[in-house]
């Protein structure tokens, strides 16, 4: 036993024993007989417990949160059940004697509410049973059924999404885990809620056989074994009885209503009042709207005027009071958020001091707010990038870690690739930018700055003035949109560094059954996973998807035969994938557009190639170098603003050096040679080098 369970007091320490000896005293008082006094300390604890049950339903921040409600509901309904009989055998036994037969409680009651009139206490206890049992319990049942049967169907697509969201990298083992724990929990607790209603039904419909029972039986003992006269017996047990009624009914009414009010919750966070103000409070028209027709009210005649008046002048102060009111708790949040920033952090684990992160973002203290929520802004945005480039190019990404630093400039960030600073930019938090992809001035009122990612023309702008800046033809993105355009030109520059060696491995285990066989035979029989992993690189570098993984080991393992060269296995490789680079090029006309490298300059790239068996050297003057560049560039610049990228086509022997020079100058330019040009690909030359 620990130090801390042994300071606790031993009632703490044994509550179990304690909570099994307390059933045990409700099971007896079904049985034994009860002095009234004990009776009053039950019904006391009856109301509070219900009391407290209530004011749990209404605190708590989800359903799940009290999801022992179906047991307690269970014990509360036997407390009540077994304080009924104790109280209906007080009543017939000592029901003769008077109104205080069954202990104080039972007599308050029936003073306070029915006023020694057994007939209104008749009625209101009619009442609170039809409230009871056809309203509340009623629609509490059917919202459960309902809530259950809902739950049951929707338990498998859920299920689906924890594994895809794990099989994406969005969550890791331990978040899955918990998300299925709580699936299975909320399946649960809904089926049980279906089934503790029925408690409830039956808990109503047992006061009423009860109270029938004891009007009947007081009846038939006052009259024949006491010598009561019949209005005296049927005055005094009927008022002991609605008195037990009422007892009960009361407590049981709040439970039905905690259980209710748990139900109908559903998918709501947070507490009653919080939804209620926070969404009948959030439409100020609405109220202000009310307002106008309660003051209406109290103009038409015959109508009281002060409590429509009252109402119109309450709804309409709130309709004024709240747009400030959120305005302020807005303001306060910002404030909230920058101070949290700028307070000094926890010094970090020396682990995570030394870990280098593949791709990291680090912001300065005014972005912060940018990523505090991780299901919204900048967060969401980074996870759809990853999913487009397992998408578009075929592996997932490393995990992107985005963090606060202030050694960052206040409204600057910094992208980092495996711990190497990589590239900066600045954006404006609440404000747009404009982007001036024609070069011709941008004429919206803002702050003057450069696009981040291309260093196009750019201004800050307002959002009120998005629509008029799109209206003239420029391009509006939010602050997220810029830091995610950004990340995704260097991380589409960096690919080859990113596909690591582990994540090579990775890509091939995850390969389906049937291609297992492939693996297994490639490697390490012909080649080893390092070979695989650099002709996969050499093909992200070049923006080629390894999406079609399959085609890919296939080509390696024919050109594993003949050669143990990275370069021309690549290029091999890309003839297979032939079909798949035309059709990333060719334009929604149907035709491939390519400038062509003269027959000149196919030769002059030819004569400076030096084969040394599989090895090849490019051994091209550096005056000759730069005449091509020069002219290379005025070709692609020329075509630039045109709204389809040229691709480069040159002779196959030639392609990897003129695509290793040209990436100096636009590495975005793609490069291919005749043999990755499939048979059925419509080639226009639109260009020659």
């Amino acid at each position: 036993m620990s130090a801390a369970t042994t300071a606790l007091p031993i009632g703490l320490r044994h509550r179990d024993v304690l909570f099994a000896l307390g059933l045990i005293f409700v099971l007896a008082v079904l049985i034994l007989p009860v002095p009234g006094w004990m009776l009053d300390m039950g019904l006391a604890l009856s109301m509070a417990i219900s009391v407290l049950i209530l004011m749990v339903g209404l605190w708590i921040n989800r359903p799940l949160d009290f999801s022992s409600f179906p047991t307690v509901l269970l014990i509360a309904t036997l407390l009540r059940l077994a304080l009924n009989l104790a109280s209906t055998r007080l009543i017939l036994s000592q029901g003769h004697t008077g109104t205080d037969a069954a202990g104080h409680v039972i007599m308050g009651f029936a003073d306070f509410v029915m006023g020694g009139n057994f007939v209104i206490g008749l009625i209101v206890f009619a009442i609170l049973v039809i409230v009871n049992f056809i309203v509340i319990t009623k629609g509490a049942s059917r919202i459960a059924e309902v809530g259950a049967r809902f739950a049951l169907d929707a338990m498998p697509g859920k299920q689906m999404a924890i594994d895809a969201d794990l099989s994406a990298g969005l969550i890791d083992e331990t978040e899955a885990r918990k998300r299925r724990s709580e699936l299975e929990q909320e399946s649960q607790f809904f089926g049980a809620m279906d089934g503790a209603s029925k408690f409830v039904r039956g808990d109503a419909v047992a006061g009423l056989i009860i109270t029938a029972i004891n009007v009947l039986g007081g009846l038939l003992i006052g009259v024949a074994q006491h010598d009561l006269a019949f209005s005296e017996a049927a005055k005094t047990y009927t008022i002991l009885t609605v008195g037990d009624g009422l007892v009960t009914q009361i407590p049981a009414l709040i439970v039905s209503l905690a259980a209710g009010i748990l139900v109908s919750k559903g998918g709501n966070r947070g507490s009653i009042d919080e939804a209620l103000l926070n969404q009948l409070g959030g439409y100020p028209k609405a109220l202000g709207v009310a307002s106008g027709l309660m003051v209406f009210l109290s103009l038409v005649p015959g109508l009281p005027m002060a409590p429509f008046l009252l109402l119109g002048a309450a709804t309409g102060g709130m309709a004024w009071y709240l747009p400030r009111f959120a305005r302020k708790q807005e303001e306060q949040k910002r404030h909230d958020e920058l101070m949290a920033a700028k307070a000094p952090t926890a010094e970090e684990p020396v682990a995570d001091m030394l870990r280098v992160d593949d791709i990291r973002v680090e912001l300065g203290n005014g972005l912060v707010s940018m990523i505090i929520d991780p299901a919204t802004g900048l967060s969401a945005k980074v996870r759809r990038l990853r999913k487009r480039f397992a998408t578009d190019y075929g592996f997932l990404l490393p995990s992107v870690r985005l963090r606060d630093s202030a050694s960052v400039s206040l409204n600057a960030y910094e992208i980092s690739i495996q711990g190497v600073l990589i590239a900066k930019g600045e954006v404006q938090v609440r404000k747009m930018l404009a982007i001036d992809p024609r070069n011709e001035g941008i004429d919206v009122p803002g702050s003057d700055t450069r696009e981040p990612t291309f260093g196009l023309p750019a201004r800050w702008i307002e959002p009120g003035l998005s629509e008029e800046a799109e209206l003239k033809g420029f391009t509006v993105v939010d602050p997220d949109s810029v830091i995610t355009t950004h990340l995704a030109e260097i991380i589409k520059e960096h690919m080859p560094t990113l596909l690591s060696y582990a994540a090579t491995k990775r890509l091939l285990d995850e390969l389906d059954r049937e291609h297992q066989k492939l693996v297994a035979d490639l490697i390490p029989g012909q080649v080893s996973l390092s070979v695989v992993q650099r002709v996969l690189q050499g093909l992200l570098a070049e923006r080629v998807s390894i999406r079609n993984l399959p085609l890919i080991l296939e080509g390696i393992s024919e050109a594993a035969a003949w050669t143990r060269n990275i370069t021309l296995m690549t290029e091999h490789v890309r003839s297979r994938l032939a079909l798949q680079i035309c059709q990333a090029l060719t334009t929604p006309d149907g035709f491939i557009p390519v400038i062509v490298v003269s027959p000149e300059w196919e030769q002059v790239f030819l004569d400076n190639i030096i084969e040394e068996g599989e090895d090849r050297q490019f051994v091209m003057p550096p005056s000759t170098v730069q005449d091509f560049l020069l002219a290379a560039r005025a070709k692609i610049q020329a075509h630039a603003t045109s709204d389809y990228w040229p691709a480069v086509l040159v002779a196959p022997a030639a392609r990897p050096f003129v695509r290793s020079l040209l990436e100096r100058v636009s590495p975005s330019t793609p490069v291919i040679c005749h043999n990755e040009l499939h048979r059925k690909a419509p080639v226009t030359t639109i260009d020659q080098i």
